[in-house]
C-alpha cells in the first residue's frame, strides 16, 4: 500500500476513536459489596459442619434426697455425664442405700406400727402422713401412687412445726432426724437401736448412678446410715443400795435388782448410774426399815450389781456420799478405779470433783459434768483437802461446758438438786437447769428425783428435771408418798456422727423394794400420757395411776422418823 494510503487509514481510525469517546454512555448502577448475594465457588472445599457438644453433669430425678444430691454434686467432675434415679430391677451402676424413718412428734404415746399398717396409711389414709417432695416421689416409685389425700408433700423446713401442730406422722431421711422427733418402729425395727438390720427394714430406698465406669467411687458414702457412727447412752435416776433394797439383795442375791433390766442396760454403749451411797468395808448390816438417822453406806460386795448391769460411768453428786466420812469415800473411789469405772460430780478433793468424765465411742465425744446443789452444811461437798460431791460453782460450770462443746463434745450436765415429791420442778430448779443448757449442754438431767419430774426442749437441749429411782426401796406404801412413786424413766440418747439425733423414754416400774421392770403397754401409755400433759405438750387429761398388785411379798417398812432428805419439801402431786 502506498505510504499516503497508510497515513489516511491511520487518520480515519483516530477520528473514529475520537468520535466514539465523545458519544453519550449508558451508566451501570453501583451495587455495594454487602448487597451482592453470595455465590458458591464450586472449586472451593465445603465449610465443615459444627455439632453442638453433649450436655455434661449429673441429671437427677426429683426423688433424690438433698443430702445424696449434694454428695454427688461435689464428687462428679464437670465433664462427666451421669444420671441418678431410684433403682429399678436389673439396673447396673453405683448403688446407694438410703434409710428413712417413720417419725412422730416427741410427745407421742404410740411406739410403732407394722409394715402392713404403714402401707395402709399410704393406700387408704388415716393418721396424717407428711413428707418432703423428694421423699414422696421416692416412695411413689417403689410403692405406687398414694391414695388421694393420704399423703401430703410439705417443705422440709416446715415438717416439724406442722407435724407437732397437727399430730401428724412423717417419713424423712435418717439424716434429717433431730431429738424433737420420736422414731416409731416398723415391724419392731428402728435405725436408732442396736441390731438394726437395713436389709429387712421396709423404709429403705436404693438409688442408682449410671453409668458406673466413668467416675472413681472409692471413698464415697454409699449409704446415709453407718452403725459404726452410732452411740447410745442410757441415763438413770437414784440408786441407793441400802435399807430394804440391801436386805432384799442379802436374801435374793446381789445381782437380783438388775435382773429385769440387765440386757437393756448392757446393750447401751454407755450406762450412767448415780450411786448416792459410799461403799464401806465397816458398813453395818442393812435394816429393812427407815427408822433412825438417814446415814447410809453399802457393803462393798454390792459393787457386783453395778458391774453386772454394765455400768460405764458413775455420778457422785448424791447427798449421802459423805455419810460415813472421808475414809469411806476414799475406799469407794479406790473401788471405782480398781474396776476402771470413771466417775464425775465428786472426788478426792475439790479439783477432782469438778473434773468431767470424758468418753469417745464410735467417733462421738461425750462429756459428763455434775454438781450437788443442796446446802453444804447439811450435805458436805468436796473442798481443797476433803473428798465429797462437787459443789455447784455455776461460773466454772458455764465456762467448762462451753469449753467442752467447743472441743466437739456432746455435754451431759447433771444435778443433785433439792429433793421433792412433785412432778413439777421448782422455779429455781428450772432456772439452774436452763443455765446449763444455755452454756452449751445438750442434755441436762436431774439425778435427785425419787419421784419422776417433767421434761422440756430448751434451745438446742433436752432437759429432764428428774427420772425417778433406779435401785431404791420406795414402794409408795407410806402415807406421805405420792401415788405413782414406783414409776420411773430411763432416758436413752442416740448420738450419730457427732450429733444428738434422738431420745427414747424407757419406762419402768419398781418391784419388791429393789428392782425395776419394764412397764406393760397399758402402764406405759398411762405414764407417758400423764408426763406429756404435765410437760405442757398435750391436751390430754392425766389418767389415774393403775392399781398394780405386787408380784412378790412386800416387806414392812415403818414410817420414817427424824429429819430426812427423803421427806417431801414440796406439796406432793394430787
Amino acid at each position: 500500500m502506498p505510504e499516503n494510503l497508510h497515513r489516511r487509514f491511520f487518520t480515519l481510525l483516530c477520528l473514529l476513536a475520537l468520535i466514539s469517546a465523545c458519544a453519550p454512555q449508558t451508566a451501570t448502577p453501583f451495587i455495594p459489596p454487602t448487597a451482592v448475594p453470595p455465590s458458591p465457588t464450586p472449586f472451593l472445599p465445603a465449610a465443615p459442619v459444627v455439632s453442638t457438644p453433649a450436655l455434661t453433669g449429673v441429671f437427677y430425678s426429683d426423688a433424690v434426697p438433698p443430702a445424696l444430691r449434694n454428695q454427688i454434686e461435689t464428687a462428679i467432675p464437670s465433664h462427666v455425664s451421669v444420671r441418678l434415679d431410684v433403682a429399678q430391677p436389673g439396673d447396673a451402676g453405683v448403688r446407694f442405700r438410703w434409710v428413712y424413718v417413720l417419725a412422730a412428734p416427741f410427745p407421742t404415746v404410740r411406739d410403732g406400727v407394722t409394715s402392713d399398717e404403714l402401707r395402709s396409711l399410704w393406700t387408704s389414709g388415716g393418721t396424717p402422713l407428711l413428707m418432703a417432695e423428694s421423699t414422696l416421689r421416692a416412695f411413689t416409685a417403689i410403692w405406687g401412687e398414694p391414695a388421694s389425700g393420704s399423703v401430703r408433700s410439705v417443705d422440709e423446713g416446715q415438717l416439724l412445726d406442722l407435724a407437732w401442730s397437727e399430730s401428724a406422722w412423717v417419713i424423712l431421711p435418717f439424716e434429717s432426724l433431730n431429738p424433737k422427733w420420736k422414731v416409731l418402729t416398723v415391724d419392731g425395727q428402728s435405725p436408732i437401736r442396736k441390731g438394726f438390720d437395713a436389709a429387712t427394714y421396709p423404709l429403705v430406698v436404693e438409688f442408682t448412678l449410671q453409668p458406673a465406669d466413668v467416675v472413681d467411687t472409692s471413698g464415697w458414702a454409699l449409704s446415709n446410715y453407718d452403725p459404726a457412727k452410732l452411740t447410745t447412752l442410757i441415763m438413770t435416776g437414784v440408786t441407793a443400795l441400802v435399807r430394804a433394797t440391801a436386805t432384799t439383795m442379802e436374801r435374793k442375791g446381789v445381782t437380783y435388782p438388775g435382773e429385769k433390766v440387765r440386757d437393756l442396760f448392757r446393750e447401751a454403749d454407755l450406762l450412767h448410774v448415780s450411786n448416792e451411797i459410799p461403799f464401806f468395808s465397816q458398813c453395818p448390816p442393812p435394816k429393812p426399815d427407815a427408822s433412825g438417822p438417814l446415814v447410809f453406806c453399802s457393803d462393798p460386795k454390792y459393787m457386783k450389781l453395778l458391774t453386772d448391769i454394765g455400768t460405764d460411768v458413775i455420778e457422785l453428786t448424791g447427798n449421802h456420799f459423805a455419810d460415813y466420812g472421808a475414809n469411806a469415800m476414799y475406799e469407794t473411789l479406790d473401788m471405782y478405779n480398781a474396776h476402771n469405772l470413771p466417775y464425775f460430780g465428786g472426788g478426792r478433793d475439790l479439783q477432782d470433783s469438778l473434773e468431767p468424765a470424758l468418753f469417745e465411742v464410735n467417733g462421738n465425744k461425750i462429756a459428763f459434768i455434775g454438781c450437788n446443789r443442796p446446802d453444804v452444811n447439811r450435805f458436805p461437798t468436796a473442798t481443797e483437802n476433803r473428798p465429797g460431791a462437787a459443789p455447784c460453782d455455776f461460773s466454772y460450770l458455764q465456762q467448762k461446758i462451753a469449753e467442752l462443746k467447743s472441743q466437739g463434745y456432746i455435754v451431759v450436765s447433771t444435778f443433785q438438786w433439792y429433793e421433792s415429791y412433785d412432778y413439777q420442778p421448782a422455779p429455781q430448779q428450772i432456772s439452774d437447769f436452763r443455765m446449763m443448757a444455755e452454756a452449751g449442754a445438750s442434755i441436762v438431767s436431774g439425778s435427785q428425783a425419787h419421784y419422776a419430774q417433767t421434761m422440756e426442749f430448751y434451745n438446742d437441749a433436752f432437759i429432764h428435771y428428774g427420772l425417778g429411782n433406779l435401785f431404791f426401796d420406795q414402794m409408795g406404801d407410806q402415807d406421805w408418798m405420792p401415788p405413782g412413786i414406783r414409776r420411773l424413766f430411763f432416758d436413752r440418747y442416740v448420738i450419730y456422727d457427732r450429733k444428738l439425733v434422738s431420745i427414747e423414754l424407757i419406762t419402768a416400774l419398781l418391784e419388791d423394794y429393789s428392782r425395776p421392770r419394764i412397764m406393760t403397754d397399758e402402764e406405759r401409755a398411762a405414764f407417758l400420757q400423764d408426763y406429756f400433759y404435765y410437760s405442757g405438750w398435750t391436751p390430754f387429761t392425766p389418767t389415774p395411776t393403775p392399781t398394780i398388785t405386787p408380784t412378790l411379798t412386800p416387806m414392812s417398812i415403818p414410817p420414817q422418823s427424824g429429819t430426812s432428805s427423803l421427806i417431801p419439801t414440796q406439796t406432793p402431786a394430787p
